[in-house]
């Protein structure tokens, strides 16, 4: 008899709904404080370069307004994604309703194509920049890129919603008021869809990247060719070295987000495989990793993250002394 009073329901007033898990209060306690720091640090790294990159006019130039744009949608991960995606990972009991459900799937479908949106632009940026860079000053404006960034946030909410609306079907069940999940539609549409989101994407960005390093290889051989040693050349030589230092830099970054979302498209098609919770937990995260490491590589690799980032911090604290 005292085991039954000791069974609690995701909503006691329905004795329908399911049963309530009480995982460890330590434990639970350890993990929502380590998302929370996680949540945090993604934000404030972001928000750095997002105010970096504004404030100073000599950062507005059509690269670095990709990375601020990708930084954005970085900083949504951490203030709305990260979040919810914590609370539902870790409470046995969905309590927020089926609407706000579809709208964390939403915000997490819409992040993941707004950043592969961005290194798609990026992979281009680079592309032009290294391959052909008499070119690329003349074609590569911030005024044309500010309108292909602002395109490609357009047609990321205007399909991401569609998607939510027609090819998944996003449930909250009525009688078992357990969990926030989603029931996969038509086959051909989560084809259609996987080729739209990943597949053209990541091989517009892996086949320009192998041009580009291809490119640079060549570029290299020239450097400590003795033609590269002449005076006249000396400018065009260290351009070409900056763009391909770029190039590399964007790489890593590129790379680091296939590393991330591989593992959670394999578990989200193959998830019956699956039978650790503790390894499931890991990888469902593990594409939120890739927003906080963004800002991670910007500081390590660009020289302008590192002398901005300390050099503004005290020199608006002083503004409002």
């Amino acid at each position: 008899m005292e085991k039954h009073e000791d069974v609690q329901y995701c909503f006691q007033d329905r004795n329908s709904s399911c049963r309530k898990a009480l995982p460890s209060t330590s434990i639970n306690t350890a993990l929502y404080i380590f998302f929370s720091l996680f949540s945090a640090v993604t934000v404030f790294l972001n928000l750095l370069v997002i105010i970096s990159i504004s404030h100073f006019k000599q950062l507005h130039t059509p690269t670095n307004l990709l990375i601020l744009s990708l930084a954005v949608s970085d900083l949504l991960v951490g203030l709305i994604v990260i979040p919810v995606t914590t609370v539902a990972l870790l409470q046995s009991c969905w309590g927020f309703g089926k609407y706000f459900c579809a709208f964390h799937f939403y915000m997490a479908f819409l992040c993941t194509s707004l950043s592969l949106g961005k290194l798609v632009l990026i992979s281009i940026d680079r592309y032009v920049a290294v391959c052909d860079p008499l070119l690329y000053h003349s074609e590569i404006t911030i005024t044309r890129m500010m309108c292909c960034i602002s395109i490609t946030w357009c047609c990321c909410i205007i399909y991401q919603a569609v998607v939510i609306k027609t090819c998944i079907n996003v449930q909250v069940p009525s009688r078992c008021l357990k969990e926030c999940f989603t029931e996969e539609g038509s086959i051909w549409g989560n084809i259609v869809d996987i080729v739209i989101t990943m597949v053209v994407p990541c091989s517009i960005i892996i086949t320009l990247y192998l041009k580009i390093f291809v490119v640079a290889r060549s570029q290299a051989r020239k450097v400590f060719s003795k033609e590269a040693a002449s005076v006249s050349g000396v400018k065009t030589v260290q351009a070409n070295k900056s763009e391909r230092k770029a190039a590399k830099t964007l790489s890593i970054v590129v790379f680091n987000y296939l590393i991330c979302w591989i593992p959670s498209l394999f578990i989200l098609f193959f998830v019956h495989i699956f039978i650790d919770n503790l390894l499931s937990l890991f990888i469902s995260f593990l594409p939120l990793v890739n927003s906080l490491i963004n800002p991670i590589i910007y500081a390590f690799f660009y020289p302008w993250f590192k002398w901005l980032n300390w050099d503004t911090i005290p020199s608006t604290s002083v503004v409002k002394m």
